[in-house]
């Protein structure tokens, strides 16, 4: 490779990834510096054609059976969902936190009715997950047993200080061959892990120190808005991370294997963005909560962004068990053709367990698709509730794509329901479920994937019920069948390619092209050396090195290679494209803090002229002030991949100054 003898650097090659260990499976959130995440310009839905994104695998678990089905229409003909369309429940709490805004234009659904049956215990065992070192608070009737949380989940920094780079972030022996990484810990982690999950996160399943939870009658899982975020990245280390669903598996197996009745439930928002990928990754989730034997799933209004047929193939019954699809308040293309039911009743142990599935009035709206049929949410439930009184379900449950305050007031106008389960809030859940009424409860499940919340059923009028929100941490391990719905979606995203699936290289902002960080060694030549000692100069590696490989996955290479954009995921004109073609923009290199370098390197070398003003002017163009660096870094080193990211902590790891 051509080294060249001049770039002028300032201060920073902090950004993209100060490197990672796994792929980044998950769209990051906009941060204060960067562009709008939520809408990648590169990248292009049109392709619908492709059948590789809606295969399912049959359940690892016993297969649900029916116990009923029922088609409950509207009243001819169901009105559609309009500004004027929605009921005025009034406002029951005046400031209650609603859910920020989608951002983006949207484009399909689903409808329709059934129901379930777990196995019933064997055994009484208690469940003990983890135990405390500290005494944890006791869990009495419907309160939570608080977790002994300390609300926090990175590790310091500072711990790393004599090793230049956080342990995770060493880079590992690479090889672009058949050799397979090193294994990973039994708690999913590479190397020695650092972090005691329960000591940080609190224990589960508690009563009170040393005393678990007896077996419940029925065990109610709750989850949603998983938005995407399949697998927790790994760039800051596994086991700071929480989410997954190999970790979410881990975590009903688990239960199953204490003979404990387990029914799983998911309120929707599998995905956030929209494009091929993301048909891709929603096919993936649901293969994935099939396989984990949920046996009810609603729907958020991103995922009604997928083009329909997509849906179809996704909520489609395949087994005699049916579809675990809910859709109580939304049709696809029309309620007469009932694809998706609208209540399920599941039987878990010796209970029936009734549930629908809404998407709130205000959710809707951001719905435009002309095959989305809605009704308000409170006059789909009015007319299914008096099917699942007549069924007789012991406990009514509603799963409720919604802003806080739209879940409370459903909550407040059906006060037969027992649990109203929302996406609103926070993106940690609280660690109780909230009373409304005299029996009905609030419960949020966060975002992200982060938490479960498991309900516990008790025949006991003194604690009829116990509440744990469990964070999905390194205690869960990894499950072998997840793992294989992950690598079989890696393998797709290699197939489509980044032709197929949409990705689309754009002019950069500057208009210069990128030439590769070996381009500023000569100039540069303690900048450079600090630069090939940083995690930075081995972050395509740990992507190659994974097994599966992510260096397919354009939401992983972002942060990865040189030259695209970290936020929205597609490369530049000149910007990295495959390990062959462009072997020179391999890692996270100098330019994609400092920009493309094209022209200041040919002004240097004098392949092309330019005034002494021009040669300036590229001079400093390529400078950053450490304000304009931390900018740069948290692209990359965000809440979801770098959580405990300070600048004034990472920066001393890489600390460069301009031209020798």
């Amino acid at each position: 490779m051509k080294v060249s003898p001049s770039v002028v650097v300032y201060t920073t090659l902090v950004a993209a990834a100060l490197a990672a260990s796994l792929g980044c499976p998950a769209p990051r959130e906009k941060s204060a510096s960067s562009g709008d995440a939520t809408q990648p310009p590169a990248v292009d839905s049109s392709d619908s054609t492709d059948n590789n994104a809606g295969h399912v695998v049959a359940n690892s678990e016993p297969p649900p059976t029916v116990l009923q089905q029922s088609h409950t229409e509207p009243d001819a003909p169901p009105p559609l969902l309009g500004a004027d369309a929605a009921p005025q429940v009034p406002a029951l709490l005046p400031a209650v936190e609603t859910d920020p805004a989608f951002t983006e234009p949207v484009s399909s659904a689903l409808s329709a009715t059934k129901a379930v049956t777990t196995p019933e215990p064997t055994a009484t065992e208690p469940l003990q997950v983890a135990q405390a070192e500290e005494p944890a608070k006791t869990t009495i009737k419907i309160a939570a047993p608080r977790d002994a949380a300390s609300g926090a989940d990175a590790v310091n920094p500072a711990e790393a200080k004599n090793s230049q780079l956080p342990i995770s972030l060493q880079p590992r022996k690479h090889s672009h061959g058949p050799t397979r990484a090193p294994p990973r810990n039994a708690d999913g982690s590479y190397g020695k892990s650092r972090v005691d999950p329960v000591k940080l996160n609190g224990p589960v399943f508690l009563d009170e120190p040393g005393k678990a939870w007896p077996v419940p009658q029925a065990a109610l899982v709750f989850t949603g808005a998983l938005e995407g975020y399949i697998e927790p990245c790994g760039c800051a280390g596994l086991e700071n991370q929480k989410g997954g669903m190999s970790r979410r598996h881990q975590l009903i197996k688990e239960m199953q294997a204490k003979k404990w009745p387990v029914a799983a439930f998911d309120v929707g928002g599998l995905i956030k963005r929209f494009g091929r990928q993301q048909e891709l990754k929603y096919a993936s989730s649901v293969e994935a909560l099939k396989k984990m034997g949920y046996q009810g799933i609603g729907f958020g209004p991103d995922d009604l962004r997928l083009p329909v047929d997509r849906l179809v193939e996704s909520a489609a019954a395949v087994t005699d068990a049916g579809s675990p699809f809910i859709a109580t308040n939304v049709a696809l293309y029309s309620f007469e053709d009932a694809l998706v039911e609208r209540y399920k009743v599941v039987k878990v142990g010796n209970l029936k367990i009734g549930v629908m599935a809404v998407i709130g009035d205000e959710d809707q709206k951001k719905v435009r698709n002309d095959e989305i049929k809605f009704v308000p949410a409170a006059t789909a439930v009015a007319k299914v509730l008096p099917e699942l009184k007549k069924a007789g379900c012991d406990k009514l449950i509603l799963l409720a794509y919604s802003n806080l305050r739209e879940a409370i007031d459903l909550g407040k106008q059906f006060p037969e329901l027992d649990v109203v389960v929302t996406t609103g809030g926070t993106d940690e859940p609280p660690d109780h479920a909230t009373p409304i009424g005299e029996k009905t409860q609030i419960v949020q499940v966060g975002h992200k994937g982060m938490y479960c919340v498991v309900i516990g059923l008790y025949d006991d009028n003194e604690i009829p019920q116990r509440y744990q929100r469990v964070p999905l941490d390194v205690r869960f391990g990894e499950s072998k069948e997840m793992e294989l719905v992950l690598s079989d979606y890696q393998n797709v995203l290699q197939t489509e390619g980044l032709a197929g699936l949409g990705v689309r290289a754009l002019p950069h902002s500057s208009g210069q092209k990128f030439v590769g960080s070996a381009a500023c060694a000569d100039c540069h030549t303690e900048a450079y050396k600090v630069w090939q000692n940083s995690g930075h100069a081995h972050a395509t590696k740990t992507l190659t090195d994974l097994r599966p490989q992510r260096h397919f996955d354009p939401e992983c290479l972002s942060c990865h290679v040189t030259g695209w954009d970290p936020q929205r995921y597609f490369p530049f004109n000149s910007g990295y494209l495959d390990l062959k073609k462009t072997p020179h923009l391999m890692e996270n290199g100098c330019e994609n803090c400092h920009g493309p370098g094209g022209g200041h390197v040919a002004a240097e070398l004098g392949t092309v002229e330019v005034s002494d003003a021009k040669l300036q002017a590229l001079r400093t163009g390529m400078r950053l002030t450490l304000e304009a660096a931390n900018a740069k870094c948290i692209e990359c080193h965000d809440g979801d991949n770098s959580p405990d990211y300070k600048f004034k902590t990472y920066w001393p790891l890489i600390e460069h100054k301009g031209k020798d």
